[in-house]
């Protein structure tokens, strides 16, 4: 299983699951991060947190705990 917190800066992947219950799950879903989305990563902090990726044509920062929830092709 490849998770958002896996891809390289620079790559584009698609949504494929969220995983993760409740309030956790539907913050994510409010990002405009659902399944099927195409998501392209800008930019890893130098320690690897944030995540800064572009999402539905705007920039969004991303923890990588939430980022391990994303399930990616």
């Amino acid at each position: 299983m490849k998770t958002l917190r896996d891809v390289q800066c620079g790559e584009k992947v698609k949504v494929l699951k969220l995983h993760g219950k409740g309030a956790v799950k539907r913050r994510i879903m409010d990002m405009g991060i659902t399944k099927g989305v195409e998501i392209f990563v800008r930019k890893v902090a130098p320690l690897g947190d944030p995540i800064e990726v572009n999402v539905r044509d705007y920039e969004l920062s991303i923890r990588k705990s939430d980022a391990e929830m994303i399930e990616v092709e």
